[in-house]
């Protein structure tokens, strides 16, 4: 069992600077946690403090139940991967693997066997004899991730490991890490700022902002239902339209939507739509929102457009393949489903189903 818990966690710099506010999370045995936001928002901060490079200002680290906060990083039962790979480039890839094994005084047939076995299970079973410096970066990092699993810890912690590596080994690099966690069944926390990669990775993502988390979910759910306007926007692709709400009519300028009943928003809000949520619907359609194509973004199986809507502006819209779209051209769009946002109110999901004789195209 290797559960971690935070518990009203909290660093401060300062007198004004609250990096880290009062966090509660739990993550369960054999879980792998994404903690996904902008730079600044906290999230390598409450890493470096579960593995001990941080002191809290207050709360509490909790590995199986018991707290660690007092103890000291190296006895700690963590290991960390870093963005930077951290490997001693006077030392052998097997040496490397092996120093915190000497460092316990393990018997040297031990450490051989731990060794290999780290070295395999990362794809690099030869790669032993080898110095970092003959290495490619993906390659260094897989050397990393050996050194730290071979510790058997507890939790295994990543801080942007994948972040200094082009764009088609990261996602190479993360589907390995992915199998890698699960063959282990160790609990995994970790640290990026890009979406994509935690929404692949994770069994549950805790999105924060400004020292705070935002939303704790599964990836589905972030995405599908996003708790907060931070959320929406941080995640995905999102049209954020400011309206008023008024009974059960949302305005935009001289656009509106008529919801399926009365809401209690009242004032100004904010309109969440998906690309995806927008459908192509016929001219004659009375509800329809009539614009113009601005820009048509081939993206290999779908098109993203950027439509023009008098009123309310450029609005983001995924469309069909089989759809000949040019720039120039007028087209009617109507929202399917979309999110009422207004202050700390929850929000207000809506689905408005469409007639399918009027619908046109999909994504």
């Amino acid at each position: 069992m290797s559960t971690l818990s935070l518990v009203e966690l909290t660093k401060r710099f300062g007198t004004d600077v609250n990096a880290v506010n009062n966090i509660n999370l739990h993550v369960e045995d054999g879980e792998f946690l994404c903690i996904l936001g902008p730079s600044g928002c906290g999230k390598s901060t409450a890493l470096r403090m579960i593995a001990g490079f941080e002191q809290p200002t207050s709360g509490d680290v909790q590995i199986d139940g018991q707290s660690v906060v007092n103890m000291d990083a190296n006895k700690r039962p963590t290991a960390m991967v870093f963005q930077k790979y951290t490997l001693w480039p006077h030392m052998k890839v097997y040496d490397n693997i092996a120093f915190g094994l000497r460092l316990r005084n393990m018997p040297r047939a031990e450490i051989d066997r731990k060794v290999r076995e780290s070295l395999e299970m990362v794809g690099l079973g030869s790669y032993g004899p080898r110095l970092p410096s003959q290495l490619s970066g993906g390659e260094q990092q897989r050397v990393a991730l050996a050194r730290a699993l071979v510790l058997e810890p507890k939790i295994l912690l990543l801080d942007e490991p994948f972040s200094n590596l082009d764009a088609l080994l990261r996602v190479r690099l993360r589907e390995e890490l992915r199998r890698i966690q699960r063959r282990v069944k160790i609990t995994a926390i970790f640290v990026t700022h890009d979406q994509e990669e935690a929404l692949s990775l994770a069994d549950r993502i805790a999105v924060m902002n400004k020292g705070q988390v935002e939303q704790l979910d599964q990836p589905s759910a972030i995405y599908a239902t996003p708790r907060t306007l931070f959320v929406a926007d941080f995640i995905g692709v999102m049209n954020l339209l400011p309206a008023t709400a008024q009974g059960n009519i949302i305005h935009f300028s001289g656009q509106r939507l008529q919801l399926p009943q009365a809401n209690s928003y009242n004032g100004e809000v904010t309109v969440a739509i998906r690309p995806e949520d927008l459908v192509l619907v016929t001219r004659t359609y009375s509800k329809a929102w009539v614009g113009t194509a601005e820009q048509v973004i081939d993206l290999g199986h779908y098109r993203k457009v950027l439509v023009r809507i008098p009123e309310i502006g450029i609005i983001k819209v995924y469309l069909s393949k089989s759809v000949a779209v040019v720039e120039g051209e007028t087209l009617s769009l109507y929202p399917t489903r979309y999110t009422i946002y207004q202050d700390n109110q929850s929000p207000v999901e809506v689905k408005q189903p469409i007639e399918a004789d009027v619908v046109m195209a999909t994504v």
